[in-house]
């Protein structure tokens, strides 16, 4: 089921549990919220996925000391109130946050606005595929290379991941 966190946040939606990896998903579109929580579902790591829909109730809830923070989050660019750039800056200013691994992805790719990402410390860059398949094994792709304990930012020449064939 996925959770929206809202006025109301849980203590247990983001605790951490060693037999799931905890995912926090920042977009303010619905239908790209469930066809995540679809992508999820289809595979076989388990995870607990919480979303927010705009980038002041993000910052709320990785800032609120009451809820441990996710494995990861997966941030969208385009939010409203507080955009994903603001978001990943702030994060990356943050002594309680700048380790947590942030995959930013978008509708759109324009080399600059990757380039400025890789800057700002996000961990990858995912264009948002149009075919459900492809986002799945991005998001796989992702997942794994997360689970595997390295949250080193990659090389360039690694950050966009694109989804590789299994």
């Amino acid at each position: 089921m996925l959770q929206i966190a809202g006025k109301q946040l849980l203590n247990d939606q983001l605790s951490m549990n060693s037999e799931q990896l905890n995912i926090l998903l920042a977009d303010d579109d619905t239908d790209d919220c469930i066809f995540f929580k679809k992508a999820l579902d289809e595979l076989t790591l388990p995870t607990n996925l919480v979303a927010v829909h705009d980038g002041e109730q993000l910052m709320h809830l990785l800032t609120n000391d009451t809820n441990p923070l996710p494995h990861i989050l997966y941030l969208d660019l385009n939010m409203p109130r507080k955009n994903g750039f603001e978001c990943l800056s702030e994060i990356k200013l943050s002594g309680k946050l700048n380790k947590l691994p942030v995959i930013v992805f978008s509708t759109s790719f324009e080399q600059g606005v990757v380039n400025m990402l890789y800057e700002n410390g996000a961990q990858y860059f995912i264009r948002k595929p149009p075919e459900f398949l492809q986002f799945k094994k991005i998001i796989q792709q992702s997942l794994t290379l997360i689970s595997q304990g390295d949250i080193s930012q990659p090389k360039r020449e690694n950050f966009v991941l694109i989804g590789q064939n299994s």
